[in-house]
Protein backbone atom coordinates (compact mmCIF):
# COMPACT_ATOMS: atom_id res chain seq x y z
CA UNK A 1 0.00 0.00 0.00
CA UNK A 2 1.49 3.32 -0.96
CA UNK A 3 1.80 5.98 1.86
CA UNK A 4 1.01 8.55 -0.52
CA UNK A 5 -2.16 7.67 -1.84
CA UNK A 6 -5.02 9.75 -1.82
CA UNK A 7 -7.16 9.54 1.20
CA UNK A 8 -10.67 11.86 0.15
CA UNK A 9 -11.49 12.23 4.22
CA UNK A 10 -9.24 12.96 6.88
CA UNK A 11 -9.19 10.19 9.67
CA UNK A 12 -9.02 12.86 12.30
CA UNK A 13 -10.08 16.32 12.14
CA UNK A 14 -9.42 19.42 14.84
CA UNK A 15 -11.11 22.69 13.43
CA UNK A 16 -10.73 25.99 15.92
CA UNK A 17 -9.79 24.61 19.29
CA UNK A 18 -9.36 26.82 22.00
CA UNK A 19 -8.49 25.77 25.53
CA UNK A 20 -8.04 28.20 28.35
CA UNK A 21 -6.31 27.84 31.70
CA UNK A 22 -5.93 30.48 34.51
CA UNK A 23 -3.77 33.46 32.84
CA UNK A 24 -2.67 31.54 29.76
CA UNK A 25 -4.11 30.23 26.55
CA UNK A 26 -3.35 26.75 26.27
CA UNK A 27 -4.73 26.66 22.23
CA UNK A 28 -6.08 29.61 20.25
CA UNK A 29 -8.21 28.46 17.69
CA UNK A 30 -5.73 25.57 16.75
CA UNK A 31 -6.77 23.69 13.72
CA UNK A 32 -5.22 19.85 13.13
CA UNK A 33 -5.76 16.96 10.74
CA UNK A 34 -4.39 13.95 9.83
CA UNK A 35 -4.72 10.78 7.83
CA UNK A 36 -5.12 7.03 7.84
CA UNK A 37 -1.83 5.82 6.41
CA UNK A 38 0.28 8.86 7.47
CA UNK A 39 2.58 10.02 9.84
CA UNK A 40 2.22 13.58 10.90
CA UNK A 41 4.58 15.43 13.33
CA UNK A 42 4.34 18.07 15.40
CA UNK A 43 6.56 20.96 16.71
CA UNK A 44 6.39 23.53 19.02
CA UNK A 45 8.96 24.92 21.54
CA UNK A 46 7.75 23.96 25.86
CA UNK A 47 4.47 25.48 26.56
CA UNK A 48 3.25 25.51 22.95
CA UNK A 49 0.03 23.92 23.55
CA UNK A 50 0.90 20.43 21.56
CA UNK A 51 0.54 18.30 24.38
CA UNK A 52 -3.01 20.12 25.08
CA UNK A 53 -3.99 19.65 21.99
CA UNK A 54 -3.82 15.45 21.78
CA UNK A 55 -4.64 15.62 25.42
CA UNK A 56 -8.31 17.42 24.05
CA UNK A 57 -8.01 14.74 21.23
CA UNK A 58 -8.18 11.50 23.91
CA UNK A 59 -10.00 13.24 26.54
CA UNK A 60 -7.92 13.96 28.98
CA UNK A 61 -9.00 17.56 28.59
CA UNK A 62 -12.22 19.39 27.41
CA UNK A 63 -12.00 22.05 25.00
CA UNK A 64 -13.68 25.45 25.44
CA UNK A 65 -14.17 25.73 21.87
CA UNK A 66 -14.18 24.09 18.59
CA UNK A 67 -14.83 21.01 17.18
CA UNK A 68 -13.55 17.17 16.82
CA UNK A 69 -14.31 15.33 13.90
CA UNK A 70 -13.27 11.21 13.25
CA UNK A 71 -13.79 9.65 10.41
CA UNK A 72 -15.66 12.16 8.62
CA UNK A 73 -18.48 12.47 11.43
CA UNK A 74 -18.33 15.13 14.50
CA UNK A 75 -17.64 13.45 17.75
CA UNK A 76 -17.63 14.32 21.44
CA UNK A 77 -15.10 13.03 23.53
CA UNK A 78 -15.92 13.07 26.54
CA UNK A 79 -13.15 10.74 28.43
CA UNK A 80 -10.12 8.65 27.48
CA UNK A 81 -12.74 6.10 27.26
CA UNK A 82 -14.60 7.75 24.41
CA UNK A 83 -11.52 8.07 22.55
CA UNK A 84 -10.31 4.65 22.95
CA UNK A 85 -14.22 3.17 21.80
CA UNK A 86 -13.86 5.68 18.77
CA UNK A 87 -10.18 4.05 18.01
CA UNK A 88 -8.00 6.71 19.51
CA UNK A 89 -5.28 5.77 21.54
CA UNK A 90 -1.88 8.14 22.96
CA UNK A 91 1.33 7.02 24.27
CA UNK A 92 2.30 9.81 27.03
CA UNK A 93 5.73 11.55 27.93
CA UNK A 94 5.18 10.17 31.48
CA UNK A 95 4.33 6.75 31.72
CA UNK A 96 0.67 6.06 32.48
CA UNK A 97 1.53 2.44 34.56
CA UNK A 98 1.29 1.34 37.81
CA UNK A 99 4.84 0.25 38.58
CA UNK A 100 3.25 -3.03 41.10
CA UNK A 101 1.49 -4.39 38.65
CA UNK A 102 2.20 -6.80 35.73
CA UNK A 103 2.25 -5.46 32.10
CA UNK A 104 -0.65 -7.52 31.56
CA UNK A 105 -2.51 -5.90 34.11
CA UNK A 106 -1.88 -2.84 33.89
CA UNK A 107 -3.04 -3.36 29.84
CA UNK A 108 -6.22 -4.77 31.28
CA UNK A 109 -7.14 -1.39 33.65
CA UNK A 110 -9.50 0.27 31.74
CA UNK A 111 -10.61 -2.78 29.90
CA UNK A 112 -14.58 -3.98 29.99
CA UNK A 113 -14.07 -7.25 32.20
CA UNK A 114 -15.46 -10.08 29.69
CA UNK A 115 -14.99 -12.68 31.89
CA UNK A 116 -14.09 -13.52 35.74
CA UNK A 117 -10.75 -10.66 36.65
CA UNK A 118 -8.17 -13.60 36.41
CA UNK A 119 -9.14 -15.34 33.31
CA UNK A 120 -9.39 -11.19 31.85
CA UNK A 121 -5.76 -10.86 32.69
CA UNK A 122 -5.07 -13.90 31.29
CA UNK A 123 -6.82 -12.68 28.29
CA UNK A 124 -5.15 -9.82 28.05
CA UNK A 125 -1.76 -11.14 28.45
CA UNK A 126 -2.34 -13.93 25.37
CA UNK A 127 -3.41 -10.75 23.24
CA UNK A 128 -0.19 -8.70 24.64
CA UNK A 129 1.83 -11.91 23.35
CA UNK A 130 0.28 -11.67 19.95
CA UNK A 131 0.64 -8.09 18.92
CA UNK A 132 4.26 -8.29 20.17
CA UNK A 133 5.57 -10.47 18.09
CA UNK A 134 3.06 -9.03 15.24
CA UNK A 135 5.19 -5.42 15.77
CA UNK A 136 8.43 -6.81 17.43
CA UNK A 137 8.30 -5.69 20.79
CA UNK A 138 9.73 -8.25 22.95
CA UNK A 139 7.76 -7.69 25.95
CA UNK A 140 6.86 -10.37 29.16
CA UNK A 141 3.18 -10.01 29.60
CA UNK A 142 3.95 -11.16 33.09
CA UNK A 143 7.08 -8.27 33.85
CA UNK A 144 6.36 -6.75 36.72
CA UNK A 145 6.49 -2.86 35.36
CA UNK A 146 8.85 -1.56 37.93
CA UNK A 147 11.11 -5.01 37.38
CA UNK A 148 11.78 -3.32 33.95
CA UNK A 149 14.30 -0.88 32.32
CA UNK A 150 12.77 2.70 31.60
CA UNK A 151 12.84 2.13 27.67
CA UNK A 152 11.14 -1.12 28.53
CA UNK A 153 8.53 0.57 30.23
CA UNK A 154 7.74 2.80 27.01
CA UNK A 155 7.19 -0.45 25.09
CA UNK A 156 4.99 -1.39 27.46
CA UNK A 157 3.22 1.89 26.76
CA UNK A 158 3.15 1.79 23.08
CA UNK A 159 2.00 -2.54 23.22
CA UNK A 160 -0.88 -1.40 24.97
CA UNK A 161 -1.86 0.98 22.68
CA UNK A 162 -1.42 -1.09 19.74
CA UNK A 163 -3.25 -3.77 21.64
CA UNK A 164 -6.65 -1.72 22.04
CA UNK A 165 -6.83 -1.67 18.51
CA UNK A 166 -6.20 1.43 17.72
CA UNK A 167 -6.76 3.67 14.38
CA UNK A 168 -5.07 6.44 15.58
CA UNK A 169 -1.86 6.39 17.59
CA UNK A 170 -0.48 9.49 19.04
CA UNK A 171 2.67 9.01 20.62
CA UNK A 172 3.83 12.37 22.65
CA UNK A 173 7.59 12.33 23.24
CA UNK A 174 8.06 8.51 23.15
CA UNK A 175 11.68 8.48 22.39
CA UNK A 176 12.76 10.63 25.40
CA UNK A 177 13.92 7.43 27.79
CA UNK A 178 14.94 5.44 24.34
CA UNK A 179 17.92 4.62 23.48
CA UNK A 180 18.64 5.10 19.41
CA UNK A 181 18.73 1.73 18.74
CA UNK A 182 15.64 1.34 20.18
CA UNK A 183 14.33 4.48 18.63
CA UNK A 184 15.03 2.44 15.11
CA UNK A 185 13.41 -0.54 16.48
CA UNK A 186 10.49 2.09 16.85
CA UNK A 187 10.57 3.83 13.64
CA UNK A 188 10.42 0.75 11.65
CA UNK A 189 7.39 -0.23 13.88
CA UNK A 190 5.77 3.38 13.06
CA UNK A 191 6.42 2.84 9.38
CA UNK A 192 4.68 -1.14 9.25
CA UNK A 193 1.63 0.65 11.11
CA UNK A 194 1.36 3.81 8.56
CA UNK A 195 0.77 1.08 5.92
CA UNK A 196 -1.40 -0.62 7.47
CA UNK A 197 -3.31 2.01 7.12
CA UNK A 198 -3.04 3.84 10.44
CA UNK A 199 -2.80 7.35 11.33
CA UNK A 200 0.61 7.95 13.48
CA UNK A 201 0.55 11.47 15.12
CA UNK A 202 4.26 12.22 16.67
CA UNK A 203 4.72 14.71 18.76
CA UNK A 204 8.71 15.36 18.93
CA UNK A 205 11.73 18.16 19.48
CA UNK A 206 14.19 15.58 17.58
CA UNK A 207 13.84 16.71 13.48
CA UNK A 208 16.28 13.55 12.99
CA UNK A 209 12.83 11.34 13.77
CA UNK A 210 10.77 13.72 12.04
CA UNK A 211 12.98 13.13 8.75
CA UNK A 212 13.31 9.75 8.86
CA UNK A 213 9.75 8.54 9.46
CA UNK A 214 7.28 11.67 8.76
CA UNK A 215 5.48 12.39 6.07
CA UNK A 216 4.34 15.86 7.14
CA UNK A 217 4.54 18.36 10.07
CA UNK A 218 2.69 20.75 11.44
CA UNK A 219 4.28 23.84 13.49
CA UNK A 220 2.76 25.44 16.71
CA UNK A 221 3.57 28.58 18.70
CA UNK A 222 2.10 29.91 22.13
CA UNK A 223 -0.85 27.62 21.23
CA UNK A 224 -1.95 28.24 17.71
CA UNK A 225 -0.99 26.31 14.78
CA UNK A 226 0.90 28.64 12.19
CA UNK A 227 2.51 25.56 9.81
CA UNK A 228 1.99 22.98 7.66
CA UNK A 229 4.58 21.62 5.55
CA UNK A 230 5.71 17.82 3.73
CA UNK A 231 8.87 16.75 4.97
CA UNK A 232 10.38 16.27 1.67
CA UNK A 233 9.90 20.49 1.24
CA UNK A 234 11.37 21.16 4.92
CA UNK A 235 14.41 21.91 6.25
CA UNK A 236 15.85 21.73 9.97
CA UNK A 237 16.59 25.43 10.26
CA UNK A 238 13.30 26.44 8.41
CA UNK A 239 11.34 24.60 11.17
CA UNK A 240 13.51 25.81 13.55
CA UNK A 241 12.72 29.40 12.55
CA UNK A 242 9.14 28.52 12.56
CA UNK A 243 9.15 27.08 16.26
CA UNK A 244 10.42 29.84 17.95
CA UNK A 245 10.82 32.70 15.80
CA UNK A 246 14.13 33.39 14.76
CA UNK A 247 17.19 31.95 13.52
CA UNK A 248 18.57 28.82 16.07
CA UNK A 249 22.23 27.31 16.37
CA UNK A 250 21.27 23.87 16.22
CA UNK A 251 25.17 22.45 16.96
CA UNK A 252 27.36 23.71 18.87
CA UNK A 253 30.94 24.96 18.27
CA UNK A 254 33.56 23.11 20.42
CA UNK A 255 35.03 25.43 22.98
CA UNK A 256 38.16 24.97 24.39
CA UNK A 257 39.61 25.66 28.25
CA UNK A 258 42.79 24.52 29.28
CA UNK A 259 41.88 22.54 32.04
CA UNK A 260 42.70 22.60 35.84
CA UNK A 261 42.63 20.73 38.67
CA UNK A 262 40.90 18.19 39.68
CA UNK A 263 37.48 18.80 40.79
CA UNK A 264 36.27 15.30 41.51
CA UNK A 265 37.72 11.76 41.76
CA UNK A 266 36.40 8.41 42.04
CA UNK A 267 38.63 5.20 42.57
CA UNK A 268 37.13 1.61 42.36
CA UNK A 269 34.08 2.78 43.36
CA UNK A 270 31.46 0.02 44.10
CA UNK A 271 27.80 -0.43 44.63
CA UNK A 272 25.89 -3.86 45.36
CA UNK A 273 22.51 -4.17 46.27
CA UNK A 274 20.83 -6.28 49.21
CA UNK A 275 21.01 -9.44 47.22
CA UNK A 276 24.55 -8.95 46.38
CA UNK A 277 23.96 -8.01 42.92
CA UNK A 278 27.07 -5.42 41.39
CA UNK A 279 25.67 -2.51 40.50
CA UNK A 280 28.71 -0.61 39.94
CA UNK A 281 32.06 -2.23 39.68
CA UNK A 282 34.99 -0.59 40.44
CA UNK A 283 34.22 3.14 38.62
CA UNK A 284 37.14 5.66 38.10
CA UNK A 285 37.43 9.18 36.84
CA UNK A 286 38.27 12.48 37.51
CA UNK A 287 37.19 15.51 36.28
CA UNK A 288 39.01 18.66 36.45
CA UNK A 289 38.06 22.72 36.37
CA UNK A 290 36.89 23.55 32.72
CA UNK A 291 36.08 19.79 31.39
CA UNK A 292 32.94 18.34 30.37
CA UNK A 293 33.15 14.66 30.93
CA UNK A 294 30.31 13.14 28.91
CA UNK A 295 28.87 9.54 30.05
CA UNK A 296 27.57 7.50 27.24
CA UNK A 297 25.66 4.39 27.40
CA UNK A 298 22.22 2.65 27.27
CA UNK A 299 19.63 3.52 29.81
CA UNK A 300 20.27 0.89 32.79
CA UNK A 301 23.64 0.06 32.92
CA UNK A 302 24.66 2.16 36.04
CA UNK A 303 24.50 5.88 35.56
CA UNK A 304 20.94 5.95 37.36
CA UNK A 305 23.20 4.52 40.78
CA UNK A 306 26.31 6.50 39.64
CA UNK A 307 24.88 10.12 40.14
CA UNK A 308 22.82 8.65 43.60
CA UNK A 309 26.15 7.76 44.64
CA UNK A 310 28.02 10.87 43.65
CA UNK A 311 25.22 13.25 44.93
CA UNK A 312 24.49 11.31 48.43
CA UNK A 313 21.41 9.38 48.05
CA UNK A 314 23.34 6.37 48.24
CA UNK A 315 26.54 5.33 50.20
CA UNK A 316 29.00 3.41 47.78
CA UNK A 317 30.16 -0.01 48.81
CA UNK A 318 33.47 0.56 48.39
CA UNK A 319 35.98 2.69 46.59
CA UNK A 320 36.79 6.34 48.03
CA UNK A 321 35.53 10.45 46.42
CA UNK A 322 37.66 12.96 46.71
CA UNK A 323 36.21 16.26 45.99
CA UNK A 324 38.34 19.44 45.28
CA UNK A 325 41.74 17.11 46.56
CA UNK A 326 39.18 15.94 49.98
CA UNK A 327 38.17 12.63 50.69
CA UNK A 328 34.62 12.47 51.42
CA UNK A 329 33.62 9.19 53.09
CA UNK A 330 30.16 9.73 53.96
CA UNK A 331 27.94 12.62 53.10
CA UNK A 332 24.10 13.41 52.51
CA UNK A 333 22.71 15.02 49.61
CA UNK A 334 22.43 18.67 51.54
CA UNK A 335 26.00 17.67 52.23
CA UNK A 336 26.46 17.42 48.34
CA UNK A 337 24.93 21.09 47.76
CA UNK A 338 27.19 22.31 50.40
CA UNK A 339 30.40 21.30 49.13
CA UNK A 340 29.55 23.84 45.94
CA UNK A 341 28.14 20.90 43.84
CA UNK A 342 24.55 20.19 42.00
CA UNK A 343 22.69 17.89 39.94
CA UNK A 344 20.34 17.46 37.25
CA UNK A 345 18.54 14.62 37.34
CA UNK A 346 17.33 12.13 34.62
CA UNK A 347 13.93 11.51 36.68
CA UNK A 348 12.76 14.52 36.82
CA UNK A 349 9.45 14.06 38.27
CA UNK A 350 10.44 11.60 41.22
CA UNK A 351 14.17 13.30 42.20
CA UNK A 352 13.96 16.61 40.79
CA UNK A 353 10.56 18.35 41.19
CA UNK A 354 7.28 18.40 43.66
CA UNK A 355 4.60 18.53 41.42
CA UNK A 356 2.14 19.72 43.78
CA UNK A 357 4.65 22.97 45.05
CA UNK A 358 4.65 26.31 43.49
CA UNK A 359 7.12 27.43 40.60
CA UNK A 360 8.90 29.69 43.28
CA UNK A 361 8.74 27.02 46.24
CA UNK A 362 10.49 24.33 43.51
CA UNK A 363 13.05 27.28 42.41
CA UNK A 364 14.09 27.45 46.24
CA UNK A 365 14.40 24.07 47.29
CA UNK A 366 18.19 24.05 47.14
CA UNK A 367 18.81 27.40 48.83
CA UNK A 368 15.83 28.28 50.98
CA UNK A 369 17.97 27.52 54.33
CA UNK A 370 20.99 29.34 52.96
CA UNK A 371 21.59 33.69 55.13
CA UNK A 372 20.49 34.74 52.44
CA UNK A 373 16.68 33.74 51.70
CA UNK A 374 16.50 32.90 55.88
CA UNK A 375 16.85 34.37 59.06
CA UNK A 376 16.59 32.55 62.37
CA UNK A 377 14.10 29.60 60.78
CA UNK A 378 11.86 32.66 58.67
CA UNK A 379 11.47 32.57 54.96
CA UNK A 380 13.01 36.06 53.98
CA UNK A 381 9.80 36.60 51.16
CA UNK A 382 11.51 39.71 49.45
CA UNK A 383 14.81 38.12 48.25
CA UNK A 384 12.81 34.84 47.18
CA UNK A 385 10.63 36.60 45.18
CA UNK A 386 13.33 38.84 43.58
CA UNK A 387 15.65 35.89 42.74
CA UNK A 388 12.38 33.87 41.62
CA UNK A 389 11.12 36.65 39.03
CA UNK A 390 14.90 36.71 37.53
CA UNK A 391 14.99 32.88 37.04
CA UNK A 392 11.49 32.91 35.18
CA UNK A 393 12.89 35.75 32.91
CA UNK A 394 16.44 34.36 32.30
CA UNK A 395 15.53 30.76 31.99
CA UNK A 396 12.31 31.91 29.91
CA UNK A 397 9.79 29.91 32.21
CA UNK A 398 6.65 29.95 30.59
CA UNK A 399 3.87 30.08 33.84
CA UNK A 400 1.29 33.04 34.32
CA UNK A 401 2.80 33.57 37.51
CA UNK A 402 5.60 32.53 40.24
CA UNK A 403 2.34 30.37 42.19
CA UNK A 404 1.48 28.41 39.81
CA UNK A 405 1.58 24.73 40.75
CA UNK A 406 4.20 22.94 38.76
CA UNK A 407 2.09 20.26 37.63
CA UNK A 408 0.13 22.81 35.51
CA UNK A 409 3.35 23.73 33.38
CA UNK A 410 4.38 21.69 30.64
CA UNK A 411 7.15 19.03 30.87
CA UNK A 412 9.81 21.00 28.97
CA UNK A 413 9.12 24.09 31.50
CA UNK A 414 9.59 21.63 34.15
CA UNK A 415 13.13 21.14 33.35
CA UNK A 416 13.44 24.85 32.95
CA UNK A 417 12.91 25.42 36.21
CA UNK A 418 15.18 22.28 37.54
CA UNK A 419 18.11 23.47 35.35
CA UNK A 420 17.36 26.99 37.02
CA UNK A 421 17.76 26.31 40.45
CA UNK A 422 20.74 24.17 39.82
CA UNK A 423 22.77 26.42 37.79
CA UNK A 424 21.89 29.89 39.19
CA UNK A 425 24.16 28.65 41.92
CA UNK A 426 27.49 28.83 39.67
CA UNK A 427 28.42 25.10 41.02
CA UNK A 428 31.84 24.16 41.23
CA UNK A 429 30.44 20.68 40.01
CA UNK A 430 27.58 20.27 37.62
CA UNK A 431 26.06 16.34 37.38
CA UNK A 432 24.02 16.85 34.54
CA UNK A 433 21.95 13.26 33.53
CA UNK A 434 19.82 13.92 30.83
CA UNK A 435 19.82 17.65 30.66
CA UNK A 436 17.66 17.92 27.38
CA UNK A 437 15.55 15.20 27.42
CA UNK A 438 11.72 16.49 26.38
CA UNK A 439 13.27 19.90 25.67
CA UNK A 440 12.54 22.20 22.51
CA UNK A 441 15.68 23.17 20.40
CA UNK A 442 14.81 26.18 21.38
CA UNK A 443 15.85 25.01 25.11
CA UNK A 444 18.26 23.10 23.89
CA UNK A 445 20.50 25.44 22.51
CA UNK A 446 20.11 27.83 25.96
CA UNK A 447 20.92 24.37 27.92
CA UNK A 448 24.08 23.85 26.10
CA UNK A 449 25.30 27.38 26.19
CA UNK A 450 25.13 27.35 29.96
CA UNK A 451 26.58 24.34 29.95
CA UNK A 452 29.38 25.66 27.77
CA UNK A 453 29.59 29.21 30.22
CA UNK A 454 29.77 26.29 33.77
CA UNK A 455 32.80 25.10 31.55
CA UNK A 456 34.50 28.47 30.53
CA UNK A 457 34.06 29.66 34.44
CA UNK A 458 36.39 26.84 35.50
CA UNK A 459 32.99 24.42 36.06
CA UNK A 460 33.06 20.70 36.02
CA UNK A 461 30.80 19.00 34.40
CA UNK A 462 29.65 15.44 34.58
CA UNK A 463 27.42 15.36 31.88
CA UNK A 464 25.17 11.72 31.43
CA UNK A 465 23.40 11.34 28.62
CA UNK A 466 21.87 8.67 25.61
CA UNK A 467 22.33 11.34 23.09
CA UNK A 468 25.28 10.71 21.49
CA UNK A 469 25.29 14.20 19.31
CA UNK A 470 24.74 15.98 22.81
CA UNK A 471 28.06 13.93 24.43
CA UNK A 472 30.13 14.69 21.26
CA UNK A 473 29.20 18.52 20.72
CA UNK A 474 29.77 19.22 24.65
CA UNK A 475 32.01 16.37 25.97
CA UNK A 476 36.21 16.68 26.07
CA UNK A 477 36.34 13.02 27.41
CA UNK A 478 33.72 10.49 27.10
CA UNK A 479 33.40 7.28 29.55
CA UNK A 480 31.37 4.30 28.00
CA UNK A 481 29.12 2.31 30.85
CA UNK A 482 28.31 -1.03 30.31
CA UNK A 483 26.82 -3.26 32.73
CA UNK A 484 28.14 -1.24 35.87
CA UNK A 485 31.48 -0.38 34.48
CA UNK A 486 33.14 2.04 32.74
CA UNK A 487 34.62 0.29 29.57
CA UNK A 488 36.59 2.60 27.79
CA UNK A 489 37.10 6.73 28.39
CA UNK A 490 37.87 8.26 25.23
CA UNK A 491 39.25 11.28 24.13
CA UNK A 492 36.63 13.07 22.15
CA UNK A 493 38.84 13.54 19.16
CA UNK A 494 38.97 9.55 19.35
CA UNK A 495 35.15 9.28 19.21
CA UNK A 496 32.80 9.19 17.12
CA UNK A 497 29.20 7.58 16.96
CA UNK A 498 29.94 4.38 15.11
CA UNK A 499 33.07 4.03 17.67
CA UNK A 500 30.50 5.05 20.89
CA UNK A 501 28.12 2.45 19.58
CA UNK A 502 30.01 -0.59 19.66
CA UNK A 503 31.27 0.45 22.71
CA UNK A 504 27.95 0.72 24.10
CA UNK A 505 26.66 -2.83 22.70
CA UNK A 506 29.55 -3.91 24.98
CA UNK A 507 32.38 -4.47 22.33
CA UNK A 508 36.18 -3.46 22.18
CA UNK A 509 37.05 -0.24 20.29
CA UNK A 510 39.58 -0.97 17.60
Amino acid sequence: MSREAEVPEPLFRLSGISKRFPGIWACRDASFEAFAGEIVGILGENGAGKSTLMNIATGLLRPDGGQIEFEGHPVTIRSPMDARRLGIGMVHQHFMLVPTMTVAENAAIGARPRRPPLSDVRRVAAHLREVSERYGFPIDPNARIEDLSVGARQRVEILRVLAQGAKLVILDEPTSVLTPQEWDDLSGILLALAAEGKGIILITHKFDELFAVADRCVVMRDGQTIGNVAMKDATKPALARMMVGRDLVLRVEPVHVDPGEPVLSVSDICLTDDTGRQLLDKINFEIREGEILGVAGVDGNGQDELVAVLSGLISATDGEIHFKGSPVPQFSPRDFVEMGAAVIPADRHGQGVVLDLSVEDNLMMSDFWTDAFSKRGWLRRAPIHDRTRRLISEFNIRTPNAAVLLRQLSGGNQQRVVLARELDRHPKLLIAAQPTRGLDVGAVEFVYERITQHKQCGGATLLISTELDEILSLADRVAVMVGGRVLQILDIHDADAERLGLLMAGGRSA
